[in-house]
């Protein structure tokens, strides 16, 4: 058997998937969601609308949005 594998799958702001950027493949859910606060900004600035998380392949809950929030 081999160790789980968390990576994202990125989406553009019409829903297509986007090849580029590829993020790592991370050992643990608690490392793939930081490292995507980590880039979040960066991947936004580059055409990334939304990030689904994913465990060997298969999705592991809704999309992200990558949007600045609103001052209240």
């Amino acid at each position: 058997m081999h160790p789980p594998q968390w990576t994202w799958s990125f989406a553009g702001a019409d829903g297509t998937v986007l090849k580029p950027p590829i993020g790592p493949t991370l050992p643990s859910r608690f490392d793939a969601e930081a490292w995507l606060g980590e880039h979040w900004r960066a991947l936004a600035t580059e055409g990334v609308a939304a990030a689904t998380v994913l465990l060997d392949g298969t999705p592991q809950g809704a999309p992200v949005e990558l949007v600045e929030p609103l001052d209240g």
